[in-house]
């Protein structure tokens, strides 16, 4: 309390105040009232003006999205607030690197005089207590970090112990009335679930029992649990097929307590990664199971026979880029044999796909063959008035001689190396990232197959032109070469159509409207 104030006339102070679970380790002086009682001890003994105070209880630090602070900062914005007071730094957050651009560049720039009162940092005035903030901060951030690894750890022991600590049993179960991290059956949708199984036994597709369900009125498990929905579509709180297969594929439903499906990439984010099935957290036995194992595994059987008939993914040209004219949706396409026995691709609308019966859409159905043939006829068209191959000649030409030059493909070759060394020393840093804890496996696999690729890539790139190097190509020859090259193949580069298109769009009535990304009108036909 050795802060002074010298125009408290000038301020319109905000209180803020937080706590979390795991600051009550800290004990009772850390509670909402007493942080109360002492930053209204402070404004009065200091004659200040409050305006409002902010509390978020039960909010961790390690994030700043909490609605009291979220408040407080629209205050700041709107200018009704320049003071804030928190009991000390760990209060405003434990993330250093964001409590260090509130205290370093937001409140500056606002020009919001910040006061910590146990650390005794004040920014309105030179002191040495602000010089060693950050370390704070950074302190801080370890705490919360170290409170983070002990609750995971609990977490995971109760996984191994086959204890539920998730939020909402698999549909069919439910929490136990009386023991804690326990499921019972769900006798309102056990039924259904044994359902699904029987009708999947007998070979009904899942598509099918999700057409079904829907059709007689059951409440999907999102329904069913009354959870609020974050995305809402066509076909938003109703059965799907996703849904169907991950219920015939879960042990849950057999009496295997199955969790760790996802990780938190973070414990300073809410964000999750989907994990491998082999690094789920599997117990036999926990529960009652609503399925006898011999069913359970005929039902596998019948759900992986179907893999082998059609491939759950394709890849063609206008991958990303056809959407539903309709209803805006990306086009889905499937695989149909022709009377010859061979593969055809058809685009057809998702939503009339998944939802026949409802009548959301029509079906589209066409050739992808046709309209891919389609895009790339008439992107010609729209690109040739701008290509001249005589006036492009001359271009490819001083191009070719400009990067055969010596020390222009020196220059060249020079840089690819020192791009492939930085690649090399990136590997090397996410590698020790990885053993250090800092990066979780799934990040690092993703990370490590992308810049390997990327790497390979350039090495290729550079034996091309060490290649070239020792047996070059007549300018002129290379020249005609390229621009050939380009007025046949460049309309059936995914990477240029993605660069000059914007949209595609089919009509019910087969028709193609292209958007381009350029000043040409849209075309249709």
């Amino acid at each position: 309390m050795y802060l002074e104030i010298s125009n408290p006339k000038d301020y319109h102070a905000a209180l803020y105040i937080r706590l979390s679970k795991e600051d009550e380790n800290e004990g009772p002086s850390g509670s909402v009232t007493n942080q109360q009682s002492l930053l209204h001890a402070f404004v009065r003994e200091h004659r200040l003006d409050v305006y409002d105070t902010y509390i978020d209880d039960g909010w961790s630090g390690t994030s700043f999205d909490r609605p009291g602070f979220q408040r407080m900062l629209r205050d700041i914005e709107a200018g009704r607030v320049n003071m804030v007071i928190t009991k000390d730094l760990s209060r405003l957050g434990r993330d250093y690197i964001m409590t260090g651009h509130y205290m370093e560049r937001y409140f500056p720039e606002k020009r919001v005089r910040y006061i910590s009162l146990l650390d005794g940092v004040d920014t309105g005035i030179e002191s040495s207590a602000n010089d060693i903030t950050p370390f704070r901060a950074i302190m801080n951030d370890m705490y919360a970090k170290d409170i983070s690894k002990k609750i995971k750890s609990v977490k995971h022991d109760k996984q191994r112990k086959g204890e539920f600590i998730g939020g909402k049993p698999m549909y069919g179960y439910r929490m136990h009335p009386s023991e804690k991290n326990r499921i019972v059956i769900d006798e309102d949708a056990a039924p259904v679930v044994r359902r699904i199984f029987a009708m999947a036994l007998a070979g009904t597709s899942c598509r099918q029992i999700a057409v079904r369900l829907n059709e007689e009125g059951v409440l999907s498990p999102a329904a069913y649990a009354g959870l609020t929905l974050s995305c809402h579509g066509p076909y938003s709180g109703q059965w799907s097929s996703e849904r169907i297969t991950a219920m015939l594929k879960n042990e849950t439903y057999i009496g295997n307590m199955v969790q760790g499906r996802t990780a938190r990439i973070s414990y300073k984010t809410k964000k999750c990664l989907r994990r491998q099935p082999e690094q789920w957290v599997v117990v036999e036995h926990t529960h009652e199971p609503l399925i006898d194992p011999e069913t359970f595994r005929k039902v596998q059987l019948m759900v992986n026979s179907r893999r082998n008939t059609r491939s759950r993914t394709y890849d063609f040209l206008l991958k990303g880029l056809i959407f539903c004219h309709e209803c805006g949706y990306p086009l889905a396409v499937m695989n149909r044999r022709n009377a010859a026995g061979e593969d055809r691709l058809f685009f057809v609308c998702r939503t009339y796909q998944r939802f026949t019966k409802a009548g959301v859409c029509s079906c589209h159905s066409i050739k992808e063959q046709t309209v891919t043939e389609a895009v790339i006829e008439r992107t010609r068209e729209v690109c040739e008035a701008y290509l001249n191959p005589e006036r492009l000649r001359p271009i490819a030409a001083a191009a070719v001689a400009a990067s055969g030059r010596v020390d222009g493909r020196e220059e060249e070759l020079s840089a690819l190396h020192a791009r492939i060394d930085s690649m090399t020393a990136h590997l090397d840093r996410i590698y020790m990232d990885r053993l250090n804890g800092l990066l979780a496996d799934v990040d690092f696999e993703r990370l490590y197959r992308r810049i390997k690729a990327e790497r390979t890539a350039l090495e290729e790139k550079l034996r091309e032109l060490e290649a070239q190097k020792k047996n070059p190509v007549p300018i002129e020859d290379r020249a005609r070469e390229l621009v050939q090259q380009f007025l046949h193949c460049a309309f059936t580069s995914r990477e240029l159509l993605v660069s000059l298109i914007e949209r595609i769009e089919l009509t019910e009535s087969k028709e193609i409207i292209i958007r381009f990304r350029f000043r040409e009108p849209e075309a249709i036909f």
